[in-house]
């Protein structure tokens, strides 16, 4: 795979949803979870999707269950929850496995091109974050501590990129 549009998801309600149809925007994928301690980091998440939309950007969520089960209901009660407690209105994909052989291609790809600490490419926890540009290539990866707000800049260089 050459870029992040080569690679399909589902959304949270079960709809095909091809990254090509994404193309030419940038892009900040999350692997999420309702129960964790970053959990707050949806408010962060949605502003920046407000703020930036308009100018090219998204925002995918990718429910996660693998680290403590921390998102252990079922795709309904996710969204359901995104929706009612942050009024999360960027597109939430179906749960997915994010390590391991189980793990979703898109995530295979996405460690790879941006490995993390000492080229590590495993997920370490709920809420890693991978910027993309408008080309489909990753820009950079984030620490599940690195909080939304504090990724504007690189978000507003993505989006003045060519």
């Amino acid at each position: 795979m050459t870029s992040v549009y080569d690679f399909e998801a589902r959304r949270i309600d079960g709809r095909p949803a091809p990254l090509s149809e994404y193309r030419g925007r940038v892009l900040l994928i999350v692997n999420t979870a309702s129960q964790c301690g970053f959990t707050p980091q949806f408010e962060g998440l949605e502003a920046l999707y407000k703020k930036y939309a308009g100018q090219g950007l998204a925002v995918l969520g990718f429910p996660s269950n693998q680290f403590m089960h921390q998102d252990p209901g079922t795709n309904a009660e996710i969204g359901a929850f995104c929706t009612e407690k942050y009024g999360v209105s960027f597109p939430m994909m179906e749960k997915i496995d994010v390590n391991g052989a189980a793990a979703a291609p898109l995530y295979k790809w996405l460690v790879k091109e941006a490995p993390g600490l000492l080229g590590s490419t495993a997920i370490k926890w709920n809420f890693t974050k991978f910027l993309v540009g408008r080309d489909g290539r990753v820009v950079k990866r984030y620490a599940p501590l690195d909080k939304p707000e504090s990724i504007a800049r690189d978000i507003e260089a993505a989006l003045q990129a060519a």
